[in-house]
């Protein structure tokens, strides 16, 4: 096929539920290609000899290589390809923002819609699955050494894949009572379904990983104790689970002021959480829309969103944007709350000011500046912070490892050691709130040190990685 006829190939739509069914339960709002849709986008991509979506790929997956097998039908090779650089293509191919990473990188997107590359990463793991086809590596046999995980989130299952493949005993310990991290507690069940989790699971036993859920090291049994009861080396993926707060009047104490991460915590564990029928949410990044159109599935029926910027500067990916106002949520763009008031210690109103665009801040964005007297008041039950994450530091209890000064881990750019010198952290408590795909990328990397350092080689020897903290 010549590149005119792949360029006259229509980007591939995926069959997605109803908006007014869907907003009754949490079925998988997107379904996966079918073959012949998935070939037909494999077909869209021109093979570029300086393939740019590989420089957009965190985890610098070969791009071409993969969808040039897929359209050959050469499925399960296609699979693999991905494998030689992802540990879990069936979890970024659902919820990493493709048009941020591999997909805005694309050249076709110059002059069009990108290839889909998300979608095809998909098909391939959608297809393994639904043929059979176990998702893990065979595993070295074990050499009798330990290493432990901290946390069960996207990099410490790839530490963990990756220690375990070369024959190391692996432990992963994760305070949550579920396995996955913010995977589990933190995207809900329309967009990641429990099964893929479990998938994954399922792989790290399957080469002998040992998980010990509800175990909260610093508190149950500190760094200093693993080290003594064996583990050569340790990784720090404890993510960045604990809220932000708005810092506003009437915020503490109040009923009916919850936080996004907890609250979506609760919920996706099973809690029933009462947040009234009209929810405010506050924030524009996918944490605020997954809790905005959380809380319709739990029985809200006027859920809005406050974001003092515009939709041009929100953070979130454009279809989840597009899915939640397909479900009727409304987005009040240029607002921001300065107070929460109450009455007999229950939240009664948020009062909102409006914002315009100033000059651009550190993030390149245009900084939100308040209208003076333009003050106005928002009738709700309950009002829902979104805004972003930091990370707990139950973990590192009793340690000497630095922190930075937004309390991310203090690390080695290149090898991600920290300064105690067996303990390696990455993923949300080095970058900060991110994606799966650069939590994956980070914990390659802090494997491979990890791998140097128990084999006491130089930690640079070989090292073709560069952790990109800056750009990240």
């Amino acid at each position: 096929m010549k590149p005119k006829e792949r360029m006259a190939i229509p980007r591939q739509q995926p069959v997605e539920l109803d908006p007014a069914e869907r907003i009754t339960n949490f079925k998988e709002v997107t379904s996966g290609y079918s073959e012949e849709a998935a070939l037909l986008e494999a077909n869209r991509c021109l093979q570029c000899k300086k393939p740019k979506c590989i420089d957009g790929c965190p985890i610098r997956n070969d791009i071409p290589s993969f969808i040039r097998l897929l359209r050959e039908k050469k499925f399960e090779e296609a699979y693999w390809k991905v494998r030689e650089t992802s540990s879990m293509p069936s979890v970024c191919s659902r919820v990493c923002p493709h048009e941020f990473q591999c997909e805005g990188s694309c050249i076709r997107g110059k002059k069009g819609d990108p290839v889909a590359i998300g979608m095809l990463e998909r098909y391939l793991t959608d297809w393994m699955v639904a043929n059979g086809k176990t998702l893990s590596r065979d595993c070295a046999l074990s050499n009798g050494r330990k290493a432990a995980i901290v946390g069960a989130g996207p990099s410490g299952m790839t530490v963990a894949h990756i220690l375990a493949f070369n024959g190391y005993k692996c432990t992963i310990f994760e305070a949550l009572p579920v396995f996955g991290g913010m995977l589990a507690v933190g995207i809900p069940h329309y967009r990641l379904p429990r099964d893929i989790i479990g998938a994954e699971l399922a792989a790290l036993k399957h080469c002998g990983v040992e998980i010990k859920l509800g175990v909260t090291i610093g508190r149950d049994k500190t760094l200093e104790q693993l080290k003594e009861e064996g583990y050569e080396s340790v990784f720090l993926g404890v993510g960045a689970h604990e809220s932000r707060k708005l810092g506003i009047e009437g915020e503490e104490g109040t009923e009916g002021v919850l936080h996004g991460v907890d609250y979506l915590r609760r919920v996706l564990t099973g809690d029933d959480v009462d947040i009234g029928r009209k929810v405010v949410v506050v924030g524009g990044g996918n944490v605020a829309i997954d809790v905005a159109r959380t809380a319709l599935r739990t029985g809200s029926d006027e859920v809005f969103i406050l974001y003092r910027r515009t939709k041009e500067e929100m953070p979130a990916s454009s279809a989840e944007i597009h899915h939640l106002e397909e479900e009727g949520v409304n987005i009040e763009f240029l607002a921001a709350p300065v107070k929460i008031h109450s009455e007999n210690g229950k939240l009664s109103g948020v009062e909102c000011v409006r914002m315009e665009l100033g000059e651009p801040d550190d993030s390149g964005r245009r900084r939100p500046v308040q209208k003076e007297g333009s003050n106005f008041i928002i009738q709700a039950d309950s009002i829902i912070p979104a805004i972003s994450q930091k990370v707990n530091h139950d973990a590192d209890k009793g340690t000497e490892i630095l922190l930075e000064s937004w309390g991310t881990y203090t690390v080695n750019p290149r090898t991600l050691q920290t300064t105690v010198d067996w303990i390696f952290a990455g993923g949300d408590d080095v970058l900060g709130p991110q994606t799966a795909a650069k939590a994956v990328y980070q914990g390659k990397v802090a494997a491979e040190s990890m791998l140097c350092y128990m084999e006491g080689r130089d930690l640079e020897e070989g090292r073709d990685l560069t952790c990109y903290m800056v750009d990240w």
